[in-house]
Formats: C-alpha cells, sequence, structure tokens
C-alpha cells in the first residue's frame, strides 16, 4: 500500500469527487499508472480554480483507488485525459499551514509549495496519516496492513 498526493485546483478536484475518478499532471496517463488499487490519495488544491490566483492551500480530497485500469475520457473535443477511479471518502479540507510541521516530505518549511510543482508525489505513512486526521478526524481502518 502506497500513498500520494495530487495537486490540482479544488474546482477540478471536485469534479473529480463527483465523478468518482482522478486525473494527475493535466491527464497524463504515466502517474496514475504508478498507483495500484488499495492505494490513497489526497489532493492538494494551491488554487480555488484553475485560471484564477485565488489561493486555496488546503488538502481538499482523500480517497482510495478501487480501480485497476487507466482509461481515457473525452472531456471536450481535442482533450482526451486519462482517468483511475477512486472511491472518496466525506472529508473537510484541512489548510496546509498548520500541518507544515509534521509532513516529512516538506523538507524546506520556508520553501514549502515548492514541493507540488510536479503535481503528483508519493508521501510516507505518517504523512498521510496526519493529513487523514486533520480531514477526517481518524485515520481510515482499510490503510492498516490486512484489513480491506
Amino acid at each position: 500500500m502506497r500513498y500520494w498526493v495530487g495537486v490540482a485546483s479544488k474546482e477540478h478536484v471536485g469534479h473529480g469527487v463527483a465523478g468518482g475518478f482522478c486525473q494527475l499532471c493535466h491527464g497524463k496517463a504515466q502517474p496514475l499508472k504508478r498507483m495500484s488499487v488499495g492505494d490513497w490519495i489526497i489532493y492538494y488544491s494551491p488554487k480555488e480554480l484553475f485560471e484564477e490566483a485565488t489561493p486555496c492551500q488546503r488538502f481538499t480530497a482523500i480517497g482510495e483507488v478501487v480501480g485497476s485500469e487507466v482509461y481515457q475520457f473525452e472531456m471536450f473535443p481535442g482533450f482526451i485525459p486519462y482517468r483511475r477511479d477512486i472511491r472518496f471518502l466525506k472529508s473537510v479540507d484541512a489548510p496546509i499551514r498548520p500541518l507544515l510541521g509534521q509532513l516529512s516530505f516538506i523538507k524546506d518549511k520556508s520553501k514549502w509549495g515548492y514541493v507540488f510543482r510536479f503535481g503528483h508525489l508519493e508521501i510516507p505513512k505518517s504523512d498521510f496519516e496526519a493529513i487523514a486526521t486533520a480531514m477526517l478526524g481518524h485515520v481510515p481502518a482499510s490503510t492498516y496492513e490486512g484489513k480491506q
């Protein structure tokens, strides 16, 4: 079991949550292929809207990878991104700043946004648990080895 962070505007994350899927890195397949059924993903949203500068700076969705296939979906003519099915949990947005001191994947706390620049990254279980607790009030039971 592995733990991931995807990066997208809150607006785009909302579309994925509503549809039960994730897209990463502007629709690329490779990040989705790195994930496996049973892995977990948390979305970090630097902005509220894709084409605007209004900051969000919150973790905005959390879910478990349930789809074994990476597939394409035509969102509009000429844009056919890759997707993967996710079972999202009901959660609250968690501001990143109060969590910075707990997150080991952010090495330089003064330049914390830099780590999100590639749009998809693997994080340690302890970091996942800290963020999940902020979003859910607990760590999902299925993240423990041997439980499904």
